[in-house]
């Protein structure tokens, strides 16, 4: 079976702060100081094999405007990424550009970046998924890649039970029936579900939030109004709750790992639905290596109560952001505008899966899960969890598995939830 690692399929060493620094201009004549100009870009992508075509071409967009710059990519391990570039970040030496993640990751360290807004004008209207990246009116990232939380679905275990896979249910009590369905023709669990780390709750509360929460509910909730015990909300965890009583999820999703486990169990055919990513792992082209491109669906959110309108939760996945102690901040800028160049994301998209920013790429040679994605992309809206706190993020998937377990009730998780909110 096909090994991936969360997020990248190639540790780099570069555990200390090797590869700290910003681009520095040595006393001496003006050429002799090009000549020395260096930048230094943190994140774990660029040694990933699948990533590789995309960062020479983001290198190559960047040389010919500053032939003279050199550039130092050091890859660092997801797994102590925020830990490592914490203690690069209070020594103020750390690197020029560095990757983020959207939402609270980037968000809790904005005082840190410089604001982008200056030098990406001209990449608003291309490329999608700024506001993941955006605090206070303020841009810290340009948008690389576009994450969201499909809910995919194996179309050979629909044909063996009978279903039509190009029909899929539209309400939650349809869901359900199809789902019993498919575990007594095949065995097969309704979802693959990992919440070992907490964070198949995540997954679950984007993904099926548009299909629980009016559309003005949504709104407020990604506005910060957030009602946590209404009705709406409620019911996003009671039906977390039901899947787990009623035998919907795998085994064991306590002690699964969402990474790679989960997606292993939906891969090998275990379990008929998902709720994936858009990029990086976990998407449409990681599930069409296993279950075959034509095989691979992406349904919308059935349907929970009346006035909800279902969407694609989805933000900007990955971003570049510029460090506030760089020497050169036009620079640093222009090499993330090379970064998010529309021939390197092309290539990302090719070679890696990945849901590009760029709105002008063509996707409609690519299989019918991704040309489902980006169809659905006009209308979606931001992921509800992407708009909490690390803070309470935390809290909710440790909360989420006391629901798992019978430990704790909905109205103490969303009553002790609320309180985090408010505080954060």
């Amino acid at each position: 079976m096909k090994q991936r690692t969360l997020w990248s399929a190639v540790m780099v060493l570069g555990l200390g702060l090797a590869g700290c620094g910003s681009a520095t201009r040595p006393a001496s004549t003006p050429a002799e100081s090009a000549k020395a100009t260096k930048l230094v870009v943190w994140d774990w992508k660029s040694g990933d094999a699948s990533a590789a075509s995309y960062i020479q071409k983001a290198k190559a967009d960047f040389a010919k405007k500053h032939p003279d710059v050199t550039l130092e990519f050091v890859a660092q391990p997801f797994e102590q990424y925020y830990t490592l570039l914490g203690a690069a970040i209070q020594s103020s030496t750390g690197p020029d550009v560095m990757l983020f993640n959207g939402g609270g990751q980037i968000r809790d360290r904005v005082g840190s970046l410089l604001p982008l807004d200056p030098y990406v004008t001209e990449d608003r209207q291309r490329l999608a998924g700024w506001d993941a990246f955006t605090k206070d009116g303020k841009t810290y990232a340009a948008p690389v890649t576009l994450q969201g939380h499909p809910i995919y679905y194996n179309k050979t275990l629909y044909e063996k039970a009978g279903l039509d896979p190009a029909k899929p249910a539209k309400t939650w009590d349809e869901f359900v029936g199809d789902c019993a369905t498919i575990k007594k023709a095949t065995g097969a669990t309704c979802f693959a579900l990992g919440n070992k780390e907490g964070i198949g709750i995540q997954f679950f509360l984007s993904g099926l939030g548009s299909s629980v929460l009016t559309p003005s509910e949504y709104d407020n909730w990604i506005a910060g109004k957030r009602d946590w015990t209404s009705p709406g909300v409620k019911k996003i965890f009671e039906l977390w709750k039901e899947s787990g009583d009623s035998g919907l999820n795998n085994e064991g999703a306590n002690s699964t790992a969402m990474f790679n486990d989960a997606f292993s169990i939906f891969d090998a055919g275990k379990a008929a639905h998902i709720i994936g990513l858009m990029s990086d792992i976990g998407h449409w082209k990681d599930f069409s290596e296993f279950l075959g491109a034509d095989k691979v669906g992406v349904m919308t959110a059935p349907l929970s109560i009346t006035g909800a309108t279902p969407s694609l939760p989805y933000d900007g996945g990955i971003g570049y952001a510029v460090a506030k102690w760089t020497k050169d901040p036009e620079l640093a800028s222009d090499l993330v505008r090379s970064l998010t160049a529309t021939d390197a994301l092309t290539s990302f998209y090719a070679d890696a899966g990945a849901i590009a920013s760029d709105t002008t790429i063509d996707v409609s040679q690519g299989p019918v899960a991704v040309g489902t994605i980006v169809s659905q992309l006009k209308s979606g809206k931001p992921a509800l969890h992407v708009a909490l706190s690390s803070k309470t993020l935390d809290l909710m998937g440790r909360l989420s598995q006391k629901l798992l377990s019978g430990s704790a009730s909905v109205d103490d998780v969303v009553e002790e939830l609320a309180a985090s909110d408010r505080a954060s």
